[in-house]
């Protein structure tokens, strides 16, 4: 059955599929279907039908809905739709001729389903089947008269009509009520209690119904509105004192008492004396006696007829607890007089009861708050003795009193009172020589330190303090005045060892209690204060532990970038005169992790917009600068300068990017990568080189964007910044294998701004390890040979460097790499040097003879190959170059004319058959 699906039924199969359920998920939807379809469903659409089958319909409905109710099945507001159905559908059906048995179903149904949507909170809909059994019963009256043939049946049958016309009235009521309708309402009640002679039985019912509408609007504030309901409950209430009791006639008249108080107007004050003295007659109750004396402080009658009013108080059994409560109110409508009074009385009644201690630290705290110290003191004084006499005092109260004193010394503490605060933590002080808890002791005796501290009493705050660190040294706030104590005295070393254990204990277990401020409870607060008494007694190495503690510990953005810039003004000027030394390392890094910590804050505050966009620049800005003198202060420790410039360039991406922070970030990244770059090359594995030169890459091409940006801002001709861009990609892809290393270079070489020096070092890269690309070599030599020629004025000494390691290239070890170059091509290079030689002064000496060694060499290489005619070429070009040695001539003429004699002499001899060269 619980695959049908009631959206494809009619109204009546919906309901004869409906009665016929148990329990079934789909309940809820038939009902709120039915409801929906109820309100445009009259006769004429239901015609086909039967109206006995309509009436069996709605009667069946009717019960399946009380049933299901009590069963659980369905919810208040479901039985009052479906009720709401059944009793449309029967009032459908009955005509004007409708029997009397119809019209009594119809007015029950009506009654029912309007108290049904009452209770739900559906007043308005509720009026509409409240008004139908009206209607109904009038009719049934008209047609009970008529049929009535003795005056005796006539009464009954009146009064069974007025019976249930009192019930529709009561729910009438209990509708408007509910709907802020205070008129109709009252009518209807009232018209309830008219008929009240003749159903004295309903007494109970209406005395109850009204009290409960004068609680209600007495929680609405319609304190006019809650009287008279509550006036009426207690006139009703009267009626039947067989079912009504004195109790609840005295709670009736005890909160009309309250109305009339709470109205706050004075004409009312009266209304309530005469309420709470009736309650009291009524039934005397602890809270009748209590309001009564609120009453009589509102009427703000003489102290002599409210001291009267509080004796009259003491001659019934009330409790300790309800008296204080008196004397309580007393004092908070500063009826000073009274109240000390009523409290000397309270102490001597209850003088034998073991909870008189109650009321003596009440009358403590009255004095205290009247300022009244002199007569506390005494009080206090008094309780000390009975303490340590016997007559002692619960520990829950000892803790009151100590509550009391401290609150006491804490606003003397407050107004810089200290004296004053010590008198008052000594009285508690007093009571641990019998009542001894640990930590509340070191408490205390942080307190009273504190108070010495401000008296500049050293001595005794330090005697205070060895106490409370000896009872609670992972305490915070221990640690925090002994920290102090220290600076005081000048012990920098006891004032390390404190922040340093205060730095241990930032996350406590269990919050100071009785101690400062909220603000100010916060273990990072305490270091901030630290960092700022430090600084006041000028102790900078422990300020500034204090202040990389903060900066570490501390969530708030703001605070941190504070504490970080104090810590780098103390700092900086020491490290900065530091020599090398691995405690200069320490501090640096030191600094390094400050730095990053900066940079941390500022991330943090630009996500969530903690800080501006000005002030997160400016403090941007700052760190940027430090980032970057330190950086420059590292020049030999090359891998902490390269964590400095690259926070440096990290810190500026916060400021605006103008011509002064891109060439910065430029310079940054590239200092980066150079360093990346030398550290590749001294690295010990494969693995950890290509790391560093995967990360300089990286570095490269962010410093690209930045440079190419750049240069639309303004002329940087000179900046070497491009030159060096191409020199460390090449680097790093000349030492990993670039595939790409080629396509790379057909760019570079058709660049015009290079100069030599570039090629020359380009030369150098591609065959410097793991990098081997002689060819490239060779091409970058030859380009930079040329650029030097086309000057107007050579650089002879720029040129013989770069021509010996062209021919060093060419000609390794003295044996020609023909594989890489032509032999013809490598004779050419030999004679441009010579013609340079020829041509221009100032030719190293050196240079020429190496390049004569070379070339001797070279002839040698030849003779050995069986080359004659190249050997007497090559080593006749040794001889030119020996030509244009200067001092170091005559040390080599000699040997060499010998050695090239000796040579043509031995080349004569092998003419003939093995002259030809092979």
């Amino acid at each position: 059955m619980d695959n049908l699906d009631f959206r494809f039924m009619d109204f009546k199969e919906t309901v004869e599929n409906l009665i016929l359920r148990e329990n079934s998920p789909l309940i809820p939807e038939a009902i709120d279907r039915l409801f929906a379809d109820i309100a445009n469903i009259n006769r004429e659409s239901m015609a086909e039908i039967q109206d006995a089958q309509i009436e069996e319909m709605a009667v069946n409905l009717w019960n399946w809905a009380v049933t299901k109710r009590a069963g659980l099945v369905i919810s208040e507001e479901q039985k009052a739709k479906l009720w709401h159905i059944a009793c449309k559908l029967v009032c459908m059906c009955e005509g004007s001729a409708a029997s009397e048995e119809a019209i009594r179903r119809q007015i029950l149904m009506n009654m029912k389903t309007g108290k049904g949507w009452v209770d739900i909170g559906n007043a308005v809909i509720a009026d509409q089947f409240f008004q139908a059994a009206v209607t109904g019963l009038e009719q049934l009256y008209v047609t009970l008269m008529q049929r009535s043939s003795t005056e005796v049946h006539m009464t009954l049958q009146k009064i069974a009509v007025e019976s249930d016309l009192f019930k529709v009235l009561s729910y009438q009521a209990e509708a408007a009520c509910a709907q802020g309708d205070f008129q109709r309402a009252s009518t209807c009640a009232l018209r309830c209690k008219d008929m009240l002679m003749r159903f004295p039985q309903m007494a109970g019912y209406l005395h109850i119904l009204c009290y409960n509408f004068g609680v209600e609007t007495h929680k609405q504030n319609k304190y006019e509105e809650s009287s008279f309901w509550l006036s009426q409950s207690y006139d009703i209430g009267k009626m039947d004192k067989n079912s009504v009791g004195p109790e609840m006639l005295a709670k009736v008249l005890r909160l009309l008492a309250t109305a009339y108080l709470d109205w706050d107007d004075r004409d009312n004050y009266d209304k309530a004396l005469s309420a709470i003295n009736l309650a009291n007659k009524e039934h005397l109750n602890p809270a009748g006696l209590f309001l009564k004396m609120k009453v009589l402080l509102k009427n703000e009658i003489a102290n002599e007829e409210l001291l009267e009013a509080a004796m009259e108080i003491m001659r019934f059994d009330v409790s300790l607890d309800f008296c204080l409560n008196v004397a309580k109110l007393l004092m908070d409508h500063e009826r000073e007089a009274v109240g000390f009074y009523f409290m000397k009385i309270i102490c001597e009644h209850f003088k034998s009861s073991e909870n008189i201690g109650k009321a003596l630290l009440l009358h403590i705290e009255m004095l205290l708050q009247r300022k009244e110290e002199l007569l506390a003191k005494e009080k206090i004084e008094e309780i000390i003795l009975g303490h340590q006499t016997g007559r002692q005092l619960t520990a829950e109260l000892v803790g009151c009193l100590h509550n009391i004193l401290w609150k006491k010394a804490a606003r003397s503490f407050e107004v810089k009172n200290y004296t004053d605060a010590l008198n008052w933590y000594y009285y508690s002080l007093r009571f641990y020589a019998v009542h001894q808890t640990d930590l509340d002791l070191a408490k205390l005796r942080r307190n009273m330190a504190s108070c010495y501290l401000h008296l500049k009493q050293l001595d005794k705050a330090k005697e205070a303090m060895t106490e409370a660190e000896q009872r609670d040294p992972t305490n915070i706030f221990t640690q925090f005045y002994v920290f102090k104590i220290a600076i005081l005295e000048g012990n920098p070393g006891r004032a390390l060892q404190a922040i340093t254990t205060l730095e241990k204990l930032l996350i406590p277990k269990d919050p100071e209690k009785n101690g400062p401020p909220t603000d100010k409870d916060s273990p990072v607060m305490l270091l901030s204060l630290a960092a700022q008494f430090a600084l006041e007694n000028g102790q900078q190495i422990v300020a500034g532990k204090a202040l990389e503690y903060l900066a570490q510990y501390s969530e708030d953005p703001q605070q941190v970038l504070t504490a970080l810039r104090c810590l780098f003004r103390l700092v900086l000027p020491r490290v900065s005169e530091m020599p090398e030394s691995e405690s200069k390392k320490k501090e640096m890094d030191r600094l390094l992790t400050c730095l990053n910590t900066a940079l941390l804050k500022l991330s943090q505050s630009f996500n969530g917009e903690a800080l501006n966009s000005d002030s997160r620049a400016n403090e941007a800005q700052w760190f940027r600068k430090i980032a970057w003198n330190l950086a420059v202060q590292c020049g030999k420790d090359p891998v902490t300068m390269r964590e400095f410039f690259i926070l440096s360039y990290k810190l500026s991406q916060f400021c605006p990017s103008d011509q002064v922070i891109l060439i910065a970030q430029k310079t940054c990244l590239l200092m980066a990568a150079a360093v990346d770059l030398e550290q590749g090359r001294k690295a010990p594995t494969t693995s950890e080189q290509t790391k560093l030169l995967n990360r300089a890459l990286e570095q490269i091409h962010k410093c690209r964007e930045i440079w190419n940006f750049l240069k639309e801002t303004g002329d940087f001709s000179s900046d070497p910044c491009e030159t060096l861009l191409l020199l460390y990609e090449f680097e790093v892809k000349a030492k990993m294998n670039d595939p790409l290393l080629d396509s790379f270079l057909e760019s570079v070489w058709e660049l015009p701004h290079l100069e030599s020096k570039t090629f020359e070092t380009i030369a150098s890269l591609a065959v410097e390890m793991p990098a081997h690309y002689p060819s490239i070599a060779l091409k970058a030599l030859k380009r930079a040979l040329f650029l030097y020629k086309m000057k107007e004025s050579i650089d002879v000494l720029k040129y013989s460097k770069c021509m010996h390691n062209l021919i060093n290239l060419l000609v390794p070890d003295g044996v020609p790499s023909t594989e890489l170059c032509p032999l013809e091509e490598v004779w050419g290079h030999f004679e441009d040097a010579l013609s340079i030689i020829i041509h221009t002064e100032g030719y190293p000496e050196t240079e020429i003879l190496w390049l004569m060694i070379k070339s001797w060499n070279t002839g040698i290489f030849m003779y050995g190959r069986r080359k004659y005619v190249s050997a007497e070429k090559w080593c006749g070009l040794a001889l030119r170059f020996l030509d244009h040695l200067g001092s170091l001539k005559r040390s080599y003429e000699t040997q060499v004319n010998i050695l090239y004699g000796e040579l043509v002499e031995a080349l004569n001899r092998k003419k003939g058959s093995l002259f030809n060269e092979e």
